[in-house]
């Protein structure tokens, strides 16, 4: 890929991939390094250089956040997600070992983005002590491993191995973790009742949960949900993401464009088209 053909502009000028990758490489000013991580990430530039640069910054020590965490990683990381090579999996196999909890779920996410089933060993080893051991860490608002992003990224890469694992999370006390838990078994067994848990999920009182639930599946692309998800009580932007979602699912498994757009297709337009 070459350099960005609409660099940013900023008060130092124009901000190009030679300047993003020297910034991440060379600056003092952790800010910039930061910034340019980001960039590299938004703007998909998947040169080796930004790509090696990247991939070190995953060992950052300089950026260090108050709570003792690593922004310039977690920033990696995400970046490193984006750009499609599958090179950089061991060394974000290696961050899900990171001390900072946002740097684990940052590597998650980007592996299940990746694609590469090497990680599921290093991913399924994060569900160790089961729902038992899934609880809050003291003063923190999160859990003491991002079970959410390691869920979905197991159920994207195909792990039938750790079904057995991941049933009790759907227990687990949090909603949204039960659901994350739901929407990797259907894609693990393709059994549409973990589904219709989702879809009812879509009635909660709690917006976040509703949004939740309709997130999960639009990125499953089940097509069934399509009319609970118009009708959610929710914000139309976030309706059309997940039902763009299931309309992408359905174009690739019915074989669009070599086959015709189909009825059920047509009908998810139609409710999209009602939203805007």
């Amino acid at each position: 890929m070459g350099h960005n053909p609409q660099p940013l502009v900023n008060a130092e000028g124009e901000f190009t991939v030679d300047r993003a990758i020297a910034n991440l490489r060379q600056t003092a000013d952790t800010g910039l390094r930061y910034y340019a991580a980001w960039w590299l990430g938004r703007f998909r530039v998947a040169e080796p250089a930004a790509i090696e640069a990247l991939v070190l910054a995953l060992e950052d020590e300089s950026d260090r956040a108050p709570d003792g965490g690593y922004p310039l990683r977690r920033n990696a990381a995400r970046a490193l997600g984006k750009l499609g090579d599958r090179s950089v999996v061991p060394a974000l196999i290696q961050c899900l070992g990171c001390d900072d909890y946002y740097v684990r779920e940052a590597a998650a996410q980007a592996l299940e983005s990746l694609g590469d089933p090497r990680a599921v060993p290093a991913l399924s080893a994060l569900l160790a002590g089961g729902v038992a051991a899934a609880v809050a860490v003291p003063g923190k608002p999160h859990l003491v491993q991002p079970y959410n992003a390691i869920l979905e990224a197991l159920g994207t890469l195909g792990a039938t191995g750790v079904i057995d694992e991941i049933i009790p999370f759907l227990g687990h006390e949090v909603t949204q973790v039960q659901n994350a838990a739901t929407r990797a078994l259907y894609q693990l067994t393709g059994d549409a009742t973990y589904c219709d848990r989702l879809v009812v999920r879509l009635q909660e009182p709690n917006l976040q949960l509703r949004r939740s639930a309709m997130m999960d599946l639009g990125a499953i692309g089940y097509l069934p949900a399509a009319r609970p998800i118009a009708a959610t009580l929710a914000e139309n932007s976030l309706k059309l993401i997940a039902l763009r979602g299931v309309l992408e699912s359905h174009l690739r498994q019915s074989g669009f464009p070599n086959a015709p757009l189909s009825d059920d297709a047509r009908q998810v337009l139609a409710l999209m088209d009602e939203l805007l």
